[in-house]
């Protein structure tokens, strides 16, 4: 999953029959620290989110397929989760699991 804020809607007067009734939204990526990294992309909305908004969106093809539930429909970015905090902890370097 991205962290990424919704910067805009997308508006499609005409889509395939099988994606009516879906929200599509423009998204920013988004660093830990909320800011911008990235260019922007479109993603189907599944939480009502809004402009503003930081969310979690899912890129791992299938995965975002199933959850639209479009069976073989391609789907390449789905809004997961609208985000209310982000809480970042740096690897330690005692770490046995840390590279480096």
């Amino acid at each position: 999953m991205k962290l990424a804020r919704v910067v805009g809607t997308v508006v499609a007067t005409q889509k395939f029959p099988k994606y009516e009734g879906l929200k599509f939204l423009q998204v920013q990526p988004l660093d830990l620290e909320k800011q911008p990294r990235g260019l922007p992309f479109t993603a189907i909305d599944m939480v009502d989110a809004g402009e503003g908004d930081d969310v979690l969106v899912c890129l791992e093809g299938q995965s975002a397929v199933d959850a639209v539930g479009l069976g073989e429909n391609p789907v390449d970015a789905v809004i997961m989760g609208v985000v209310d905090a982000v809480q970042f902890v740096p690897p330690r370097r005692d770490n046995p699991w840390t590279r480096g």
